[in-house]
């Protein structure tokens, strides 16, 4: 069978039509009937493929020309793919099957409508490549082969189904083939003619049924661009990334984060005849808006999670997606135009806990940032290319440079294999670029914007994916360390250990150690690193300098307004941790800021007083109910409620810091019920931060207004022993062991078992002195929690203390 409809093939016949035509077939036939659109189309199968390299006697040239390949020379390589890929292009199709593809392709135009109204003689397609051995449970080398979009008209339509036949042999796809031992005489090509979704006029992308980064299961990862899919697929624009959490979303529009992405071009058809499509720029009030709206992509998130379970259940083994979708600008129409199985992240060691860590004790000079893929650090010399030409670059590429350029596609990937890490002015985290750095292994930031022209050739510099979505490019050669840990060689201990999470962006990485949940999240962390504005400058933005509001501006593209900016963003923080812990309970304690540091977010000199010990001055409980910050927190409040309420994620109590008296206690709960949070209500819990003496002397009074407590070790030795914590001067005074903070913490401890009040401990402390955690244990704290850094030393150390 030469020719056949996507709707009469299924992933039976891979070897007939390809992974991505049998994907395809599948999903039409089984899940059309739930709502997923899928584009029509049909399939050129092998066996054609068969026919025409038999028709033009090109098998026993292809055998030789491969026989004489050396893998470790590109120009050899590059030019004899040239001449494989000439002659295919030159060959001709047997009448019948020229015949049959025509007769097909003028059924499927058929089948469509013009803009008018009227039947389409010549419609347009998209001709893909579909590889007998692509998109396999051990192959998922993205785009070794061609696509070509905008097809029309029967003579263009056999023309790329040629080219799609010659891609077979792109220098990248023989040596990938290679690498996976696979033999060339056995590997054959199917193609998809497939009716083009019009989003050109709308925007397009990928998304993932797992977190690319931490290999996550209970994320959708959805990345999108204004136009035709391709500048997302290749990496040429930094696309929209929107999260949504799967645990929750048959119930909730469970989006836990949005990032505007660098959207300054777009692929659309063109006018030209001459030519498919072209590149121009998108429009201005474009770029600061979401390619997709929250509908849309709910709508894509839930088609993404009934594919992947219906993979699922058709492998008998989890089987997590990666697929394309289009909306079209013609009919706001959303289409799944492929998907595929995706085996890097899904096929690593989750039971091995792999970490890089920067060491602390050196200075590390940042020269630019970009979107971190994967989580290793490398370093290396830099060597900066423009082209795969050697001439282009003067330079030859060695093993462990630094590959500095503006953009990869899968050519380069013999070049990106001898890389030790990878850095482009382009891309998202799921272009070819860092798909295929993963597949490698290779540590690569992408979408610097910038690299080409701040770093030079020889230049040594470390590259981190260590720290959270964000890459970084410090100056030289820092030291780190690689810590392996087998996850199920951790002890089981009776002792619930909990962890303080700052980075909502490392939150899915931690999330994999054995865990009770969040002790401590801090609101400061992310209004700090990602909000970056002082909340009454926002509250106030019309009445700020000109200056101020340029930056503010930029900083809230994407959002509907200063005060939503600083909500969501707010919520998308605490949502991260929320959702990457869940439903373990995460303890988001509310902002405790003091004025200096609240004075260091844009716009917050003119709202901060100056005090000389802002240490023990204006901060924590008593700024949230004074008329000079109320409104403010009431932001905090509706970020809380937001997550709580629309998120679904109520696995998220609030904590109250730096909490003086009983009286303030009262004024809080008042004014956070103002602001629709009400301790009991939603399921509501609220704990007090127990960091000042006089929670400990008055906790049986504190114990009847919250839900439990969650002792602050670091203010609470400060406060017990009269310094300043931050003073170098009388440092080596400061200790957690004291006999005096000892006795603090064994007092309160009583005193909460005594009332049935939860208590566990947040500080430093325990994360530092194995032996002040055993010590916290014996006097019977309910919960311990932990940096991440401590968790695995730590749980070792109270494991030994158990079992005497």
């Amino acid at each position: 069978m030469n020719t056949k409809w996507l709707s009469e093939t299924n992933m039976t016949e891979v070897d007939l039509v390809g992974g991505k035509n049998a994907s395809l077939g599948e999903m039409i036939s089984n899940l059309s009937e739930l709502g997923v659109n899928i584009p029509n189309g049909f399939v050129v199968t092998a066996n054609a493929y068969d026919l025409f390299m038999d028709h033009n006697k090109l098998n026993e040239y292809i055998d030789q020309k491969v026989q004489e390949l050396d893998y470790n020379d590109i120009t050899s390589m590059k030019r004899i793919s040239m001449d494989i890929k000439t002659n295919i292009i030159n060959g001709d199709f047997p009448d019948e099957l020229k015949r049959e593809i025509t007769c097909m392709y003028l059924k499927l135009s058929e089948m469509y409508l013009d803009t008018a109204g009227n039947e389409q003689k010549y419609t347009d397609v998209a001709i893909r490549s579909s590889g007998t051995s692509e998109d396999m449970p051990d192959a998922s080398f993205a785009g070794q082969q061609d696509t070509y979009l905008n097809v029309r008209g029967s003579l263009q339509v056999l023309d790329k189904i040629k080219s799609c036949f010659a891609s077979l042999f792109n220098d990248r796809a023989i040596s990938y083939r290679k690498s996976m031992n696979y033999d060339t005489k056995k590997v054959k090509l199917s193609v998809c003619v497939q009716k083009m979704i019009r989003s050109d006029l709308a925007s397009a992308g990928v998304a993932f049924s797992l977190d690319t980064e931490s290999g996550c299961k209970d994320l959708v990862v959805i990345n999108g661009s204004w136009g035709l899919g391709e500048m997302v697929v290749s990496g040429q624009v930094r696309p929209d990334e929107i999260l949504v959490f799967k645990k929750t979303l048959s119930d909730y529009p469970s989006i836990i984060d949005k990032k505007l992405g660098e959207k300054n071009e777009k692929m659309i058809y063109s006018d030209n005849p001459n030519k498919r499509v072209q590149t121009i720029l998108v429009e201005d009030y474009k770029k600061s808006q979401f390619c997709i709206d929250d509908i849309k992509a709910l709508q894509l998130a839930k088609w993404v999670v009934q594919i992947e379970k219906y993979y699922t259940e058709l492998n008998n083994k989890w089987t997590p997606v990666d697929v394309e979708w289009a909306l079209d600008g013609l009919t706001n129409t959303l289409y799944i135009v492929q998907a595929r199985p995706e085996t890097v992240i899904s096929r690593a060691d989750q039971d091995q806990l792999v970490e890089y860590k920067m060491k602390n004790d050196q200075k590390k000079d940042i020269i630019m940032t970009g979107v971190a893929v994967g989580d290793k650090i490398s370093t290396g010399k830099v060597r900066k290319m423009f082209s795969l030409d050697s001439r282009v670059n003067n330079t030859e590429f060695n093993d462990g440079d630094i590959l500095v350029t503006e953009i990869t596609d899968p050519d380069w990937e013999p070049i990106m294999k001898k890389a030790s890490a990878i850095i482009t002015e382009k891309g998202g985290r799921t272009c070819h670029a860092a798909i295929v750095a993963r597949e490698l292994g290779v540590t690569a930031v992408v979408g610097t914007g910038n690299c080409t022209k701040i770093l030079q050739d020889n230049q040594e510099v470390t590259v981190s994916c260590a720290e959270g979505d964000v890459g970084y490019i410090y100056h030289g050669l820092l030291d780190f360390d690689l810590i392996k840990t087998n996850i199920s060689d951790i002890p089981k201990i009776n002792t619930k250990i909990m962890m303080n999470v700052a980075s909502p962006n490392e939150a899915f990485k931690f999330a994999k150690i054995p865990n009770y949940g969040v002790g401590l999240a801090r609101e400061e962390f992310i209004i700090n690193n990602f909000i970056k504005v002082h909340p009454l400058a926002l509250l106030n933005y019309d009445k700020q300098e000109e200056s101020v509001k340029k930056e503010i501006d930029v900083l809230i593209r994407g959002f509907k307004s200063p005060v939503n900016y600083y909500v969501k963003k707010l919520a998308y923080g605490i949502a991260r941790i929320g959702a990457a812990f869940y439903p373990n309970n995460v303890i988001v304690r509310f902002s405790d800021f003091k004025s200096n540091e609240y004075a260091n977010l844009l716009g917050g000199s003119k709202y901060e007083p100056h005090e000389e010990n802002p240490m023990i001055g204006w901060r924590g409980a008593s700024r949230y109910y004074s008329a000079n910050f109320k409104e403010a927190f009431g932001l905090e409040c509706a970020a809380i409620k937001y997550v709580r309420e629309k998120l679904g994620l109520q696995n998220i109590i609030v904590m109250i810091p730096f909490c003086r008296t009983l009286e303030e206690c009262e004024k809080v709960l008042k004014v956070m019920k103002e602001y629709g949070l009400e301790r009991g209500i939603n399921g509501l819990q609220v704990y007090l931060m127990c960091e000042i003496p006089s929670n400990v002397i008055l906790a049986e009074e504190f114990s009847k207004y919250v839900d439990g407590f969650s002792i602050g070790s670091n203010d609470l030795t400060q406060l017990t022993l009269g310094l300043d914590r931050d003073s170098e001067l009388v440092s080596d005074i400061y200790n957690e062991r004291n006999p005096a903070v000892k006795m603090m913490l064994s007092k309160v401890i009583k005193t909460c078992k005594a009332n049935g009040t939860k208590i566990g401990i947040c500080g430093q402390g325990p994360s530092d002195f194995p032996d002040f955690a055993q010590f916290l244990i014996e006097e019977g704290i309910d919960t311990i929690s932990l940096t991440p850094d401590s968790v695995i030393k730590t749980t070792k150390h109270i494991a030994n203390f158990e079992k005497k």
